[in-house]
């Protein structure tokens, strides 16, 4: 169980400070309406999520017994993970430029996360086939994935709502620079796990 928790954290915490759209999002709507705006757009991958979740298990669980479409899916969340860590790695110094929104924040949440790529290809290629393995272990194992995981992720651009609101100068600061930065090198170690297993799956070894 400690071994999924640990997983969630680590994904849900890059997940929640790296920059894109939703992050975005979270901090021009706690700039422009307040913190509590913010806060409602961090809460929109619970409810986006769900949907996307329930698709990408179903077709892992179709395809469990094929080792070798497994193994690419594996290699596919490698690359992903590897990716998504070189951008925290290179994350710049300085605030991020920001689009001016209107208000209904919550909405702008859930729209934006659902148009976005991320939470598809996040899923798809590395959510789903660890859910899997979560479940093979036992529900403990499962919850104790997907609750730390969806706590970070939310909690993470919480953190960044109220750090904004309380002062604007945070984005730009070296404690944000140095978080993201240090979830990169980790998760470059994650990608190089899921390498292993991609090649493992595929027969390679």
């Amino acid at each position: 169980m400690l071994h999924f928790l640990s997983i969630g954290v680590v994904l849900g915490l890059s997940a929640g400070f790296s920059p894109g759209p939703l992050l975005m999002l979270v901090i021009s709507e706690t700039l422009h309406h307040g913190t509590s705006s913010g806060v409602k757009v961090a809460l929109s991958p619970v409810i986006t999520d769900l949907p996307v979740i329930l698709v990408t298990l179903l077709v892992m669980v179709k395809v469990s017994g094929y080792h070798g479409i497994l193994g690419a899916v594996s290699l596919a969340g490698g690359v992903f993970v590897l990716y998504t860590g070189y951008e925290s790695l290179r994350t710049p110094a300085g605030a991020p430029d920001l689009p001016k929104e209107p208000p209904r924040s919550l909405q702008k949440g859930v729209l934006t996360n659902f148009l976005s790529p991320h939470p598809y290809l996040f899923w798809m290629t590395v959510g789903a086939p660890v859910l899997t393995k979560s479940l093979n272990v036992g529900p403990t194992a499962f919850f104790a994935f997907i609750g730390s995981f969806y706590l970070s992720l939310v909690g993470a651009k919480i953190l960044l709502a109220l750090a904004v609101g309380r002062s604007k100068l945070f984005m730009s600061s070296r404690l944000y620079l140095y978080t993201t930065r240090s979830l990169g090198v980790l998760l470059v170690f994650f990608a190089v796990t899921l390498f292993k297993e991609g090649i493992r799956l595929s027969g390679f070894l």
